[in-house]
């Protein structure tokens, strides 16, 4: 029986994130999908958190990636807030459909809780990501330059690591420059 292996991208595995990433995404026209160079490019960047960059493994292969990566709220008054951005998620093509994606989106949560983060955000199909407990990202006083589109702008508010947490952000979510690319 071949398991699962869910943990953090590590530096050996940015050649196996790409391919995962390009086979998840590939379109005729274009080389090189926007999501490839997107994590390349946030890796560079203060939003870059290490231990949010998940990889599933199958059988010692990296089939599947989920990345939560540093966003800002700016509310009407007052200071900016932390909060994530999650995305891009892929999984290799010949491994889709099976729970990869679901296990590794997961991990990433989990793990987001683990460090007390409180608010994530998400740009994608409203029936995956429900399943996690995301909802429209307008419902929790959320915009950005993909309000726009509706349903596909999602948050979640993670569950709270500490008593007494003050409530989620609301204002516009400020995202770090590579994703102005996508």
């Amino acid at each position: 029986m071949t398991t699962l292996r869910l943990r953090p991208e590590g530096p050996a595995d940015t050649g196996s994130v790409r391919r995962v990433l390009a086979g998840a995404f590939a379109r005729p026209d274009v080389s090189t999908p926007p999501e490839v160079v997107l994590v390349d490019e946030l890796r560079g960047t203060e939003a870059w958190l290490p231990e949010l960059a998940m990889v599933v493994e199958h059988g010692g292969e990296v089939v599947g990636y989920a990345l939560l990566t540093r966003v800002r709220v700016r509310p009407d008054r007052g200071g900016d807030a932390p909060a994530l951005a999650l995305g891009p998620v892929g999984v290799a093509p010949h491994r889709q459909r099976v729970g990869h994606g679901t296990a590794v989106v997961q991990a990433a949560l989990d793990a987001a809780t683990e460090l007390g983060e409180q608010t994530v955000v998400v740009l994608g199909a409203p029936a995956f990501y429900r399943r996690f407990g995301f909802g429209p990202a307008v419902d929790l006083g959320l915009t950005s330059p993909w309000s726009g589109l509706g349903e596909p702008w999602q948050a979640l508010v993670l569950p709270p690591s500490t008593s007494g947490e003050a409530p989620p952000p609301r204002g516009e979510v400020l995202f770090p420059a590579p994703w102005s690319k996508v």
